[in-house]
């Protein structure tokens, strides 16, 4: 991966990038995803942001390489304590857990005055960005699942508007699963999902194991719902699961 060639996740995210934004990226590496979207025209102007010294440096160094330091500017910080309200108009977060993403979101959600557009790729945990979208009054534009290298990836793009547009049907199922995502089940949603029901199978055995007293009892529940969700989707069919 380089400044002229992403990779695909990060292309996912790059594609979503308004026209002639200014961007901040948070989390930013080596700052390739805010040298093409430069390069390419796709901003104007972007903020890196980075708060270990070494990505720091890195990114710093790939900037003066790609000789546009007139356009983009590496910060040091922790989340969105590098950007000024108003300042950008369009985050990006990029290979994150979900929570960590939600963290990051919730810390620094006063820098998001003047923001237009948020892009978030979690590597997990994409259902806690939903919830916190809804509670925050973003609505969720677009989603993209993509497989790059044997993992499964979730793009989320979301901008000021009607929290709960997208989810008229299940609600939980949906921000579980993804409410444009479950209209399009392509093969990595299907992988994805199929893997994550085997996962909770085994858990639930072992919940079985314990017995039904207690925190196993409601822990068994909880297991047995999302599986159901999830069964659901995945099947197209009504769950045998209760």
């Amino acid at each position: 991966m380089n400044i002229n060639q992403l990779s695909k996740r990060l292309t996912a995210v790059a594609k979503r990038i308004p026209e002639q934004a200014v961007v901040a990226d948070i989390g930013s590496d080596h700052a390739y995803l805010p040298c093409y979207a430069v390069k390419k025209g796709l901003a104007k102007k972007a903020i890196a942001g980075e708060v270990a010294d070494g990505p720091f440096r890195a990114a710093e160094q790939q900037v003066r390489e790609a000789g546009l330091e007139a356009f983009i500017e590496v910060r040091k910080g922790n989340g969105l304590e590098v950007i000024d309200p108003q300042e950008a108009d369009c985050i990006t977060i990029a290979g994150m857990g979900g929570a960590l993403i939600v963290s990051i979101l919730q810390a620094g959600h006063l820098k998001l005055e003047g923001v237009k557009r948020l892009i978030l790729q979690p590597n997990i945990g994409a259902e806690h960005i939903r919830q916190w979208l809804i509670d925050h009054h973003w609505e969720l534009m677009e989603e993209e699942i993509i497989e790059e290298d044997g993992k499964i990836y979730e793009i989320l793009m979301a901008e000021k508007g009607e929290p709960l547009r997208p989810y008229q049907k299940n609600r939980e199922q949906a921000i579980l699963l993804g409410p444009f995502l479950l209209k399009n089940k392509n093969e990595a949603f299907k992988k994805k999902w199929t893997r994550e029901a085997a996962q909770l199978e085994a858990v639930l055995k072992n919940l079985e194991k314990a017995g039904d007293r207690g925190a196993a009892a409601k822990k068994k529940q909880q297991v047995l719902y999302t599986l159901q969700l999830i069964k659901e989707a995945i099947s197209n069919e009504k769950s045998k699961w209760s």
